[in-house]
């Protein structure tokens, strides 16, 4: 008994022996084995419009965008963990704790020191707002008359630090509770007189504050890049390497920047304080028709706010020149097929244009998110023939017609003769379903940031985004 006990014994130390030995002998993992044999890959980012946020069909964002698709290339899942203090930020890649921090960042040769970048994949400026009806700043050297406020630990203060020696006078707050959105509430507020912001994010929140204005540039052209933990073990970062040159190669690259930014640069700014307005004064008589329409067909209630406010003004007795009419201004036709008996009835007039588009977006039923609701917009405005005939134009010109991206770059060209006479449906104003979709898309932003402003909720730590399979 004694002697089995002990032979048992010493078996039990010659296997815990040989596998210490096995493992002493194997070698170290990488990097990007562990992100392969985990199945996970570990984003580190801020929680804003820029980088990450939760949009109306999930997680968006530039960042987002980028990260999502990096994962998908490696066949694994992203994990997302936000952080708004840049220094822990970096300091997690540098210790190896993130292994990518996706998160805006301006490629500086301080932060050279701490990390590595991989290729930059957007270009800014840092540029110095202030309020329009104050007084404009017109050099750095008008900055010491007035209170300036700047991201902690941000590219921002590394270039005030440079100008700083040129400028000895000028003087800056240093915040390390608010990001850019939050530092230009304040200058919209009047509690502080100017602030620093990268121009990505001026063009994104000045839609929320128009009273907002652009000083001057304080720097040159910056670059955007990814951080990621320095030292010998670069299988990642290889990875990450290839990747950007790929997507700026095919580019994918250009039309995620387009898919973030391009609505920007048809928005009207002096709208906005209509809008802010109305959504005050206006939108609670009819929220609650809003919302239970969108709670009948499982849509987002702000979205069909957006939409009855780019079509009527959230005037129920709004009428056309083309005699559409109502919030939703539907046709006598649509309303006759939706079964609406009178469309300048609010009730009435929100539950058949939700109907309506309901029924577009079921046209569109295989398209991804957020695609499928910009190409159903854009069909609820021209129509779903004319967008028909855009999409067959689109992969004739080897664009995605599944890409709202693609489509809209080639709709106008419904106004050409040499195209619209190869089309079932002919000519069309090709133009306006294009600003009708990325009014829209603004106006949701808008009154999601208003709303939100009131009611804070804030988005999870940490999310688990699955890819999608590898072909």
């Amino acid at each position: 008994m004694q002697k089995s006990r002990f032979q048992k014994l010493i078996f039990a130390a010659a296997a815990i022996l040989g596998i210490v030995l096995l493992n002493a002998c194997s070698p170290n993992r990488t990097i990007l084995e562990q992100v392969l044999d985990s199945g996970e890959l570990h984003i580190l980012t801020r929680n804003a419009a820029t980088t990450y946020y939760a949009g109306p069909h999930g997680p968006a964002g530039m960042e987002y965008d980028l990260a999502k698709a990096f994962a998908d290339s490696l066949g694994v899942k992203l994990v997302i963990n936000t952080s708004d203090n840049l220094k822990e930020i970096l300091n997690k890649v540098h210790s190896g704790e993130a292994q990518i921090a996706a998160a805006g960042l301006t490629v500086t040769e301080e932060r050279k020191k701490v990390v590595r970048f991989t290729p930059p994949y957007q270009q800014i400026s840092q540029q110095v707002v202030y309020r329009r009806d104050g007084t404009k700043p017109e050099s750095v050297a008008d900055l010491k008359s007035g209170s300036l406020e700047v991201i902690a630990n941000s590219s921002h203060v590394e270039l005030l630090k440079q100008l700083k020696k040129q400028y000895p006078d000028i003087k800056w707050e240093e915040n390390n509770s608010a990001g850019s959105a939050a530092l230009l509430t304040l200058v919209a507020e009047q509690l502080i007189d100017y602030t620093i912001a990268d121009s990505n994010e001026i063009a994104l929140n000045r839609r929320y504050y128009p009273q907002l204005g652009v000083a001057f540039d304080l720097s040159d052209s910056q670059s955007l890049a990814w951080a990621m933990q320095p030292g010998d073990d670069d299988s990642l970062y290889k990875k990450a390497v290839s990747f950007f040159n790929k997507i700026k190669e095919n580019g994918e690259l250009a039309r995620i920047v387009k898919r973030n930014y391009g609505h920007m640069n048809r928005y009207d700014y002096a709208g906005t304080p209509t809008y802010l307005k109305h959504v005050q004064f206006r939108l609670p008589r009819y929220q609650g028709l809003f919302e239970a329409a969108a709670n009948k067909h499982g849509l987002d209630w702000r979205l069909l706010a957006a939409i009855a406010y780019q079509e009527s003004h959230w005037n129920p007795r709004a009428v056309s020149p083309t005699g559409v009419r109502g919030m939703m201004m539907l046709t006598s036709a649509t309303a006759r097929d939706l079964g609406i008996e009178k469309r300048t009835d609010p009730k009435q007039s929100v539950e058949g244009g939700t109907l309506y588009f309901t029924q577009l977006l079921e046209l569109y039923k295989d398209i991804p998110e957020p695609d499928r609701t910009w190409i159903a917009l854009a069909a609820y405005n021209v129509g779903h023939g004319h967008v028909s005939d855009v999409q067959k134009i689109t992969a004739r010109l080897g664009g995605n017609p599944n890409k709202w991206t693609d489509i809209k770059e080639n709709l106008p060209l419904l106004r050409q003769r040499k195209w619209y006479k190869t089309t079932k449906y002919g000519y069309a104003r090709g133009h306006e379903p294009v600003i009708y979709v990325e009014n829209i898309r603004s106006y949701y932003d808008i009154l999601r940031w208003h709303i939100e402003r009131e009611t804070p909720r804030y988005a999870p730590q940490s999310i688990l985004v699955y890819a999608s399979p590898v072909l």
